[in-house]
């Protein structure tokens, strides 16, 4: 058994009018077997350099992971079920080191920080639990054997319409979101905004199915999906897709499936 993964963005309809780039970003890494992390990040529209702070947020989670995994420390590895207390902790950590890098960017290219502003979703997974924090928008859904899937943060939409909590906000740290799901992982999507409209139930904040069945499906079919990812490429560029949403597009896909 191990961790199938695959990581695709699409810029949006929107965007390609305006002639702007993909704003969103997402990446992951596969730390042996058994570990999977990954992240996404939506620039925010107001900012001017969106993209690059989406790509910085994401990069930075994951170079801070692999640094973990090759810490000679035990306590400092990931190779027990993190308690909801030591994921605050953790994931406290690593916004604290994306935001004082954000703020290093800054100052190099003589930018306000605001013009890197971006939302971050993160996990780290083991076939036997999962981590995972949010701030912002966005949304994240897992699903283990035998259970229908699941959302585990509603997103955070703000006060107004088309708000949402950055992670160079004031109170990022305040606002992120933390879950701990223990148990048999299989399936883990992470998205950015530009897919909560045909993902979510907006009504009660549910995963809508006829949406997650075929990602699955698709990376149980689809042993190395990174290199045969014309299925996932297509979907986010399909029209019948940017019929209902303008917005950039990112997709991560992880699945535990037979080597």
């Amino acid at each position: 058994m191990a961790w199938r993964a695959v990581v695709r963005s699409s810029v949006g309809t929107r965007h390609q009018k305006q002639q702007q780039p993909c704003q969103d970003y997402g990446n992951y890494c596969i730390l042996n077997q058994d570990v999977v992390v990954g992240a996404v990040a939506d620039g925010a529209g107001s900012a001017k350099y969106a993209d690059v702070g989406a790509k910085l947020a994401v990069e930075t989670v994951i170079t801070i992971f692999r640094e973990i995994a090759r810490s000679p420390q035990p306590e400092e590895q990931l190779s027990h079920p993190l308690n909801g207390k030591e994921a605050r902790k953790l994931f406290s950590k690593l916004v604290a080191e994306v935001i004082a890098t954000l703020e290093e960017k800054a100052v190099q290219e003589n930018y306000a920080i605001a013009d890197l502003a971006c939302t971050l979703l993160v996990f780290v997974a083991t076939p036997d639990w999962l981590a995972a924090m949010q701030i912002g928008d966005g949304f994240m859904v897992v699903g283990l054997p035998g259970e229908e899937h699941q959302l585990l943060f509603q997103p955070d939409k703000g006060e107004f319409v088309n708000q949402t909590t950055f992670v160079t906000s004031a109170h990022a740290l305040d606002e992120m979101q933390v879950n701990v799901v223990s148990g048999q992982q299989k399936f883990i999507c992470a998205s950015t905004d530009g897919l909560e409209r045909v993902a979510i139930r907006m009504s009660d904040w549910t995963p809508f199915p006829p949406f997650f069945k075929p990602l699955e499906e698709y990376l149980w079919e689809t042993p190395e999906p990174e290199q045969d990812d014309e299925y996932i490429q297509n979907f986010l560029v399909s029209e019948r897709l940017n019929a209902r949403t303008d917005d950039d597009k990112t997709l991560l896909l992880c699945l535990y499936a037979p080597t």
